[in-house]
């Protein structure tokens, strides 16, 4: 799977240096004296099965055994920052990589060292896991959004965006019970993930980009000129009904199951459903809107090493030399649906899965999602302006730079 640029991999440290004495497995235990024989890894419910058979084979290689805790992942990234400088958080997590700048701001993740094996994983992966130039934990799948078609309404992929509504509004003329475009607005804060390849083909990314291709939170380009565009489509598609302040996501799946609509915006995690309900579907690149490429966000997910673990060893070992096999990284695939990092276990995949080909090519045109800090002063304003000027409220130039204004004073502090 070829991918964008790789960010510089570096920042060896002392638990990397030991961990990767050798990547197969050793027999007899690895808990040095004081260290637990227990290493603990908090995982939810959808990913623990797929965990299980490698731990016990971890505990016959070593003696050391994985408790998996299955914790609620709506809150997990906080419980994580909070409780691991007490002692009380677990040696590993499972979560995606745009908490990587608040664990690392915080003290609470260790650098690993990947060495050759790096070079097995899709490079974004990699990157994305990334954070300064260090890497900090092991990918294991790579999820972006993408254009689902129902073939039987449209039959073939549209050029731009221009051509989606042309075809959607053609669809759903004169019927208010037809839609003709779907994708999933939260009715209180928008939802700008969804809509970034929209944004971006107006040349409109969030943050500019450092010397050293890192996301720079000092250069917030939301509003450009391109952001300006882009807000006043966004006021336009929202009068034309192209999007629906009232359609959220829930909704948005059920229309197109009905056969509402042509179109929708989504991820690999709602494909089980459609295929469930016999849909002849196509998953499309994402056309442009505004005359550049259709740039969604990639999200990573991962495994991360607790700064305070307590069998620091032991919990690298597993993370570096266990997780990171064709084996795990396909039994993940499989439950979680999401095409994995790993090449060969994506080429596997993709070679049987139509879909997930399609995504993973999607995904290639993609960038990841900003990991930094100040990501979190971004959502709250940037959903609330798009959604403002989807209801067809305000100037579009005066709600977007309100919007940026608020952002960057945030950062700022």
């Amino acid at each position: 799977m070829k991918v964008n640029s790789l960010l510089a991999v570096g920042a060896m440290t002392t638990v990397a240096a030991l961990a990767l004495a050798g990547c197969a497995p050793t027999g007899g235990d690895d808990a040095a004296d004081g260290e637990s024989t227990t290493i603990t890894m908090w995982v939810d419910t959808e990913r623990a099965p797929a965990l299980k058979d490698i731990a016990a084979q971890f505990k016959e290689d070593t003696g050391i055994t994985v408790k998996l805790e299955i914790k609620d992942f709506a809150t997990v990234d906080q419980d994580f920052i909070s409780q691991v400088p007490t002692g009380k958080g677990p040696d590993l997590i499972v979560s995606p990589h745009d908490k990587l700048g608040a664990y690392v701001a915080n003290g609470v993740v260790a650098p690993l060292e990947l060495g050759d094996k790096a070079d097995e994983f899709a490079a974004s992966a990699v990157q994305a896991m990334s954070y300064e130039g260090t890497v900090y934990g092991v990918p294991y799948s790579i999820e972006n959004v993408a254009l689902l078609r129902n073939a039987d309404l449209v039959p073939d992929a549209a050029a731009s965006f221009d051509d989606v509504i042309a075809n959607g509004q053609a669809f759903a003329a004169g019927d208010a019970e037809k839609y003709p475009f779907l994708v999933g607005l939260s009715p209180d804060q928008g939802d700008p993930y969804h809509l970034y390849p929209l944004q971006t083909s107006f040349g409109a990314p969030v943050f500019g980009l450092d010397a050293n291709g890192a996301y720079d939170p000092t250069n917030l380009t939301l509003g450009n000129e391109g952001g300006l565009a882009f807000a006043a489509k966004l006021k336009e598609w929202g009068a034309a009904g192209v999007l629906n302040a009232n359609i959220d996501g829930d909704k948005a799946k059920e229309f197109f199951l009905a056969g509402k609509s042509p179109y929708y915006i989504t991820g690999p995690w709602n494909l089980p459903d459609i295929k469930a309900s016999g849909m002849n579907y196509a998953i499309d690149e994402l056309p442009s809107a505004g005359g550049e490429a259709a740039q969604p966000f990639i999200g990573v997910n991962g495994f991360f090493l607790s700064s305070k673990s307590t069998n620091a060893l032991a919990a690298t070992k597993f993370i570096v030399n266990y997780l990171s096999t064709e084996e795990v990284q396909t039994a993940l695939y499989e439950i979680g649906g999401r095409p994995p990092a790993l090449t060969a276990a994506y080429e596997a995949a993709a070679a049987n899965d139509a879909d997930v080909a399609a995504f993973g090519a999607i995904g290639q045109n993609g960038v990841p999602m900003p990991a930094i800090p100040a990501m979190g002063s971004v959502w709250a304003d940037w959903g609330l302006a798009e959604l403002t000027l989807i209801k067809g409220e305000g100037d579009p130039a005066e709600v977007w730079t309100t919007a940026v204004t608020n952002i960057e004073a945030k950062i700022a502090g």
